[in-house]
């Protein structure tokens, strides 16, 4: 009589020489591992394809940023273990916990591990779990839990978000993978429905969404919210994005050598416009950028807001933008649940009424690395040809 439950332990992938018992069995297999297994297996056919393939290239030079590719979802590791070094001197480090979900090496959490083990729990593969013991270790004073994951399983825990904000937890989270740029596993593990964690009522809501252009931005975010109250989510992508440079070409846009300084719930204006302007975000926002580039050199004169707090109005952007030609927003997110779902009203409510559009993800993935771009609509031909659209109505 009574419950029973039966678990099953045996190590990942099974008989596969290098990865068998490891957390590279949750990822993708190296292809040296892959070919040894087909070998040992027999699978000529499968091996001399795997061997023929050779990497594609985009082949294409954006206008507007510079050439430094950097990984946003390392830099995040990178600059949290730069705070906890200095928070350490004073021992406050101990009031920060990071739980990871088996995914440390693609989110920035490994760097944590090796630097602050006394710090760090490696949680396994249940994000609701680990989500939970990360808002429990922050509903008491000064402390917060840390917890990082793929974006397309925040959809799991959106219970666990509205129980840690009613208890008032304080939980930084940082989703990598956000968007579907580098994104091959296609559909199952895009990340576009990262404004589920903005679920709580208006009034006195803390939650803050952050998704920072490039790796000077992603350090001026991270360093600026870290010792924040409340439930705070840093997204970041798969991909490799660029350093955005000034409109001179002459230095990197959001560097402190710039003069720039991250303000949550204040937009960036990238270039000024006298046409209509953009708002983007985070990886988007370069390839948007290529195109304002390009436009200007038609002598069309488009403007470029980086929309950085993506959940807070910047009530004095939105009139600048709202009183010009046409308002676009370009994401990489679900067009059912992003930012352009509700953008739309946020200018209806203050009496502004520009021409918009609104491009994002919208189609299932069918493969493929940068090819996503053009396929759901918002590379930068396809904003230069929006843009145009919106100028001829």
């Amino acid at each position: 009589p009574g419950p029973h439950a039966v678990v099953i332990r045996r190590p990942m992938m099974p008989g596969v020489v290098g990865v068998e018992g490891t957390p590279e069995g949750h990822d993708t297999i190296p292809g040296d591992k892959a070919i040894a297994y087909l070998e040992s297996r027999g699978r000529k056919a499968a091996v001399e394809y795997l061997r023929a393939i050779k990497r594609a290239s985009e082949g294409y030079t954006y206008k507007g940023s510079g050439t430094k590719l950097t990984a946003n979802r390392v830099v995040w590791g990178e600059t949290v273990v730069a705070i906890m070094k200095e928070l350490a001197k004073t021992g406050q480090h101990k009031n920060s916990l990071f739980i990871d979900c088996d995914l440390e090496g693609s989110t920035g959490m490994k760097l944590v591990r090796q630097a602050f083990p006394e710090c760090f729990i490696s949680g396994g593969v249940m994000e609701r779990g680990n989500f939970s013991a990360a808002a429990g270790f922050g509903f008491t004073g000064e402390k917060q839990g840390v917890f990082a994951t793929f974006s397309a399983f925040l959809e799991m825990i959106i219970s666990e978000i509205t129980m840690a904000r009613m208890n008032k937890a304080n939980v930084l989270c940082h989703f990598s993978h956000s968007g579907v740029d580098d994104m091959s596993d296609n559909t199952c593990h895009f990340g576009l429905n990262n404004w589920f964690a903005d679920n709580g009522l208006e009034l006195g809501d803390m939650t803050r969404l952050y998704f920072p252009a490039d790796f000077h931005q992603m350090k001026a975010v991270t360093e600026a919210v870290f010792g924040h109250k409340g439930l705070r989510f840093i997204f970041s992508t798969r991909s490799k994005a660029p350093n955005i440079l000034t409109p001179d070409g002459t230095a990197d846009l959001f560097s402190p050598q710039a003069g720039y300084r991250f303000v949550p719930g204040k937009d960036d204006l990238v270039r000024e416009g006298t046409a209509g302007y953009i708002v983007s975000f985070g990886d988007e926002l370069y390839r948007c950028l290529d195109a304002v580039e390009r436009l200007g050199e038609e002598g069309i004169r488009v403007g470029l807001v980086n929309k950085c707090t993506l959940n807070v109005v910047d009530e004095e952007m939105i009139q600048k933008i709202g009183k010009s030609g046409f308002v676009l927003v370009a994401e990489t997110f679900n067009r059912k649940t992003g930012l352009g779902a509700r953008f739309g009203t946020w200018l209806l409510e203050r009496g502004l009424a520009p021409r918009f559009a609104h491009v994002g993800t919208h189609r299932d993935g069918c493969g493929g690395h940068w090819e996503h771009h053009a396929f759901q609509g918002y590379d930068p031909a396809s904003i230069i040809a929006k843009v145009k659209d919106l100028l001829r109505q």
